[in-house]
């Protein structure tokens, strides 16, 4: 056999030494044709084509590199050849040629065991060398780097593995919890989603066919392998392998796993121990506990935290501890030292002495055992302990002082037989009923229960033997002979077995609030005729807007009968707008601020329009929710009218006022229109008229009509009364209409209008026509006053401010200003410096009252030059 692995592994042997058999032989002839094949391997190769009969038809294409040239060149060296076979796969095998007669031998050996081998052993090595890498990097690496480290070394199992990404779950205080994954952006599954299947796992081993494809579906619908680590019988870590291919490992991976968490674990317990020493060390130092020694004939050795919490030396004589014990004390502490040398443990709480005397002294719990020939034991602060028995011994003390002096009757009542009796009540007995606790009436109180009420007692009786609770109110005879309303509320104790024991309960005179409430139901009756018979609007609904009650004149109102108003909902004569400002007004309320009012606008049957005046009161539940509104309404409506007819007839004023101003201004396109006219006949008399000539003439009398017909239509749209809903639109529309009607009259006067035109529109709610109306009364106002005082250049100047989420629109003038003890009474109405007959005094006014409906303020000041009218209003936002 010798000779055999000499030629496998490239020796030279003659031919009388080859074997009879071997795996494959070949006979070729000098061209390197194949003339017969023999061996047990010949029946795994793959038969080439019937033409070709070349030995390299048989191999594997890298294969025919070694059989270059005649069979003569390759005798003398080993040969490796790769043979297809009939299963696909490569036949690895070799050999060498040796002359045959008047051709050649090409005998072969099955090498793949061989070649198996050497893979295997590379890949242990490999694996080897990879397990020792990735223990030493967890082991080295500095405990800041510790995460990161480790997920570096799933990130190279991820590479050697050739996997998608891997996820390190361990199982830290009975949870299982990730640690550390290879840093893919891979679509994990949380904890919470893996947790119960790695409870499953690691309480099997395995996991069912329909469980891992579950966790197959979790993890992006990849495979998934589970590799464990195990501590003994016990599953305490996982590797989570994810794939798109498949297989993703090499080997079982255990090596690898295990050259991991190894050192992992092991730091990581390390770790665990060190937090718990310190949170030990950190639980001592906030209890004041510690361990102390002593070995009877030496000092007392204390723990150096303790020694440094007290303020004593690590080391301290007997005298010098007791002379630290409060004189209260000290005594007793001597007692225990000397039980101590008689072999008896040590349990003794006593103060330290402090030498200020404003401070409270610390208490020790002091506990000690003799074990050998020394003591060991432990100190800890109980000054809170003992401030708590304190305060627990003055809250019961004050108890008593409370039971004592309460105005209720508390009592107790002793189970025996399935009977209840009578066994204690409180000093407030005598006070309220005039009984002594020996008498017969508190021995047996049934007694003295009014004969109407005595039913009640009774079934007080079962229910609190029934539902171990009960309360009730009932009449109970007092000394005198009179009857005092009682409120009982009792509860049943039972032991640990749920036999009833006793009953502990109080009796609280009610007799003033039973009368009361039955004086409150005779109210609510008169107040229900009240309501009823009221002028004003009544009505309760919920927040929905749903009527729960409305009485005679809101029925009256609505034109319904009373009956039908509840169910119907108060937001059907409401138009959306109204709807939605009323309910968002509605959502202001809380329980700190439950009233709110307004003014609403309905569409009711058979009017154009109703305004009434709106209080609400809300009423909210124990968690601060709206449950119920109660409101109270009158009608404004002939208000709104009147202050509408007073509004129109201030328009109309303004624009008879602004008539001659607005003649000419129609007067001028008319008189275009008739020059037009006229050169057009001259031409067309003449005969010099053309096409061009008559179309540029026409077109100027269009643009002149439609200037005409604008100026009109915004006079209708002006004079015209408001909307009853306001609407949004951008301010500054108002003031180019304002100045479309004043602009001609003020230039007839000499006054210039300046219209600082704005960057951008701001939009806000309200009416259009009547911020025209307050634009033209502050203009006209402003031309009045140039015209009294005359400056040099008169001159009106409009602009538009954005100040803090509002719309500022600025009228100012250079006449000088007002005087400053006009300016608090400037917009009071009928106030005006103007000559009798000239000015009614309401201008400012109405204009000041329309700003405010508009949710605004209309402001003066004197600027440097003359006075500034500010009309404010706030932005509107359709959202």
């Amino acid at each position: 056999m010798s000779g055999v692995f000499d030629r496998w592994l490239g020796g030279q042997t003659s031919v009388a030494e080859a074997p009879l058999a071997v795996g494959l032989q070949v006979w070729l002839d000098e061209q390197g044709e194949v003339l017969r094949l023999s061996g047990p391997l010949r029946t795994l190769l793959a038969m080439p084509p019937q033409h070709a009969r070349r030995v390299q038809d048989y191999l594997q294409h890298h294969s025919w590199l070694v059989l270059e040239g005649d069979p003569a060149d390759w005798q003398g060296q080993p040969l490796d050849l790769d043979f297809r076979t009939v299963h696909g796969h490569a036949l690895h095998t070799r050999g060498w040629l040796q002359r045959q007669a008047e051709g050649w031998l090409l005998q072969l050996f099955d090498i793949g065991d061989l070649l198996r081998a050497h893979d295997h052993e590379g890949q242990r090595l490999s694996l080897q060398r990879l397990a020792g890498d990735i223990g030493r990097a967890v082991r080295d690496c500095g405990e800041e780097r510790l995460a990161q480290v480790t997920g570096e070394q799933l990130q190279r199992l991820v590479e050697y593995w050739q996997a998608d990404s891997v996820r390190l779950m361990l199982l830290e205080a009975g949870v299982w919890r990730s640690h550390a994954d290879s840093g893919d952006d891979w679509p994990w599954a949380d904890d919470g989603q893996l947790r119960p299947w790695l409870e499953k796992y690691a309480l099997r081993g395995e996991l069912d066919a329909s469980e891992r494809y579950e966790l197959q579906v979790l993890c992006g619908g990849l495979p998934v392998s589970l590799l464990p680590y195990r501590l003994g019988p016990d599953i305490q870590a996982c590797l989570l392998c994810v794939a798109s291919g498949a297989p993703p490992v090499h080997d079982p991976g255990e090596r690898l796993l295990q050259a991991l968490l190894d050192p992992l674990l092991a730091r990581l317990r390390q770790r665990q121990l060190q937090r718990s020493d310190q949170h030990l060390d950190a639980l001592q130092r906030q209890l004041g506990a510690g361990w102390w020694e002593w070995p009877l004939q030496g000092p007392l050795q204390l723990d150096p935290a303790l020694a440094a919490s007290y303020d004593l030396p690590r080391e301290i004589t007997v005298e010098q501890w007791l002379g630290r014990v409060h004189p209260a004390d000290r005594e007793a502490a001597q007692l225990a030292l000397e039980q101590l040398r008689e072999g008896r443990a040590l349990s003794l709480s006593l103060r330290l002495h402090e030498h200020a005397p404003q401070i409270s002294p610390r208490w020790l719990h002091w506990v000690g055992q003799m074990q050998g020939r020394q003591v060991r034991g432990f100190l800890l602060d109980i000054s809170a302990l003992k401030a708590q028995e304190l305060q627990a011994g003055a809250a019961r003390a004050r108890l008593e002082n409370l039971i004592a002096s309460s105005p209720a009757v508390i009592y107790i009542q002793r189970y025996a037989e399935g009977a209840l009796h009578s066994e204690f009540f409180s000093a407030s007995l005598a006070p309220m009923l005039g009984w002594h606790s020996d008498s017969e009436q508190a021995r047996q109180p049934g007694l003295a229960v009014h004969p109407d009420d005595r039913s009640l007692w009774l079934e007080r009786t079962r229910t609190l033997l029934r539902d171990g609770q009960a309360r009730c109110r009932y009449r109970l005879r007092d000394q005198s002979g009179g009857y005092h309303w009682v409120l009982d509320e009792a509860r049943l104790l039972r032991d640990d077995l749920g036999q009833p024991v006793e009953v502990v309960g109080l009796w609280l005179d009610v007799s003033e609030a039973t009368e009361a409430a039955e004086r409150v139901r005779h109210s609510e009756e008169r107040y229900r005729v009240l309501v009823e018979d009221s002028p004003a609007m009544i009505c309760r609904y919920r927040p929905d807007l749903e009527l729960l009650f409305g009485n005679r004149p809101l029925a009256d109102h609505l034109e319904c009968a009373r009956e039908q108003l509840a169910g119907m909902n108060l937001g059907q004569w409401m138009s959306d707008a109204q709807r939605s400002a009323f309910q968002q007004r509605l959502a202001t309320l809380t329980p700190e601020q439950p009233l709110s009012s307004a003014e609403i606008c309905l569409q009711l049957p058979g009017r154009e329009n109703a305004w009434w005046v709106w209080a609400d009161r809300g009423l909210f539940d124990a968690q601060g929710r709206l449950q119920e509104i109660q409101a109270v309404g009158r009608d404004n409506t002939e208000v709104r009218r009147s202050q509408r007819q007073l509004l129109q007839g201030a328009k109309m004023a303004t624009l008879g006022e602004l008539a001659t101003g607005l003649v000419h201004e129609i007067n001028q396109p008319l008189n275009v229109m008739r020059m037009a006219v006229a050169n057009t006949l001259k031409r067309l008399e003449n005969g010099a008229a053309d096409t061009d000539y008559l179309t540029d003439k026409l077109h100027r009398i269009e643009a002149q009509v439609e200037r005409a017909a604008r100026l009109v239509e915004h006079m209708r749209v002006y004079g015209r009364r408001s909307e009853p809903e306001r609407q949004a639109f951008v301010a500054w529309d108002a003031v180019e209409g304002a100045a479309a009607l004043l602009a001609e009259g003020l230039r007839g006067k000499g006054v210039a209008l300046h219209i600082v035109a704005p960057e951008s529109a701001l939009t806000v709610l309200g009416h259009q026509d009547q911020l025209e109306q307050v634009l033209i009364n502050l203009m006209i106002n402003a031309r009045d006053a140039l015209l009294e005082r005359q400056p040099q250049a008169p001159a009106i100047r409009v602009s538009q401010q954005r100040i803090e989420g509002r719309v500022c629109l600025r009228v100012e003038d250079n006449a000088g200003g007002i005087d400053p003890r006009l300016l608090g009474r400037i917009f009071e109405p009928f106030f005006t410096t103007k000559p009798a007959g000239v000015g009614t005094g309401l201008g400012l006014s109405v204009s000041h009252g329309i700003v405010e409906a508009m949710g605004g303020s209309l402001e003066v000041l004197n600027g440097p030059d003359g006075a500034c009218f500010c009309i404010l209003l706030p932005l509107y936002s359709a959202s």
